[in-house]
């Protein structure tokens, strides 16, 4: 029997779009914007909706650091 893989972060602690919009205090649209041009943190779609490793956020922001 073969079991299907478990992603390595559960699904109740995905952010959608509007999690991480208050979390780096920017515009939805400015997630969009930055996903279209590849600038901004990772994403990937489930069905239709966008969503967010909250670590992956986290990591991204602390990239940016100058």
């Amino acid at each position: 029997m073969t079991t299907a893989s478990v992603p390595a972060t559960p699904i109740e602690g995905l952010w959608t779009i509007d999690d991480v919009s208050a979390f780096l205090r920017v515009p939805t649209a400015t997630l969009y914007q930055w996903r279209h041009h590849r600038a901004g943190p990772p994403a990937f779609k489930v069905g239709r909706h966008l969503r967010y490793d909250p670590a992956a956020v986290r990591t991204w922001l602390a990239s940016r650091e100058v």
